[in-house]
């Protein structure tokens, strides 16, 4: 449903993004994540006809974003991070004139909008000047101009920034709802709720892909050991190396505080689960076993671990020592702050 190529923007001798390539296939949800300036808004406004890119392609619903920019704004929905509303108009008459201008028939209009304000729980607030609204409804309401066509694929820039948690568990909702039906990017810092929305991700760093792939993938290729924590009473140094000993177990980390007890992260490959060990040695020797539960990789883990540098390669480099020269070069030349969000 969308396939980029090799896609470079320049902004003069600024380069915002470089040879990004990813495709995402017709009913997933895909978060698009990255720092500040890596290159998110850029790719996203390529995307969706907002500007051109200097190199490389894009389809989007089989249309070539730069050839058939009309075909590919009637097939989707954008909601960029700072949504442009028309303050001085009321809720229900913006929808309603936002669905004129995306083709949505006369006759279908009334109900599209309606559906709309429902299931961006904007109803109540339909008769009232967006300009009056507070920044959590003027969100929703730019969510909702975004999916009034019922587009079959949607961009959507940082969609619950300004919302309450209450408002952001519904929208996550109807996000999720969309899977299936909806072709869904989407760009946001709360990675918990790419996680619970997303069936992959896309990470971008300093311009470049550094990552893709199904969540439970990445966290097995950048995590390939499971860990166990425990929380013993009982001498530190050698409940650590009581530990260590176990079969199967590569590495041992305790919280540091000194004195008898304390909890540890017991590390080892994926597959070996080594808590029945811990349970029996702690019987042994009459320690008090106060908690043993296993530990899941997270996706902000695998976020960090990437951004920071240790598995982000790029496409031709193969040592650490050539990703930091380009880095360097990259860093030379000063990102314009208004570029990136």
């Amino acid at each position: 449903m969308i396939e980029v190529q090799g896609l470079t923007k320049q902004y003069g001798p600024v380069t915002a993004i470089r040879d990004v390539s990813f495709n995402v296939a017709a009913g997933e949800i895909v978060g698009f994540l990255g720092p500040n300036g890596a290159g998110k808004s850029t790719t996203m406004r390529i995307l969706s006809c907002f500007m051109p890119a200097t190199h490389g392609s894009a389809r989007v619903a089989g249309y070539d974003v730069f050839r058939d920019s009309m075909e590919v704004r009637r097939r989707i929905g954008y909601l960029p991070e700072n949504v442009p509303l028309y303050q001085d108009m009321r809720v229900a008459p913006y929808l309603d004139f936002v669905a004129e201008v995306k083709g949505v028939s006369r006759g279908a209009r009334k109900a599209m909008v309606a559906d709309v304000m429902d299931r961006c729980r904007i109803s109540d607030v339909q008769h009232r000047l967006i300009g009056k609204l507070s920044k959590g409804y003027r969100q929703r309401v730019g969510l909702a101009q975004a999916i009034v066509n019922d587009p079959s694929v949607l961009i959507l820039d940082e969609p619950t920034i300004g919302l309450d948690p209450r408002q952001i568990t519904e929208i996550r909702s109807l996000i999720k709802s969309l899977a299936g039906a909806h072709t869904v990017i989407l760009s946001t810092h709360i990675l918990p709720e790419v996680a619970m929305v997303c069936s992959g991700v896309i990470i971008i760093n300093k311009g470049s892909i550094v990552a893709q792939g199904p969540i439970d993938t990445l966290v097995d290729e950048f995590f390939p050991s499971a860990r166990v924590q425990v929380e013993i009473e009982g001498p530190r140094d050698l409940v650590r190396e009581r530990l260590a000993s176990i079969p199967g177990v590569t590495a041992v980390k305790d919280d540091g505080v000194d004195g008898a007890g304390g909890m540890f992260l017991v590390e080892s490959p994926r597959g070996r689960d080594v808590r029945s060990e811990i349970f029996r040695l702690a019987a042994q020797q009459k320690w008090e076993l106060r908690e043993l539960r296993r530990v899941g990789m997270t996706l902000e883990e695998v976020f960090i671990k990437v951004v920071a540098g240790e598995e982000s390669l790029a496409p031709g480099e193969r040592t650490v020592e050539e990703a930091a020269a380009r880095v360097s070069e990259e860093d030379v030349t000063a990102r314009r702050p208004e570029d990136e969000t």
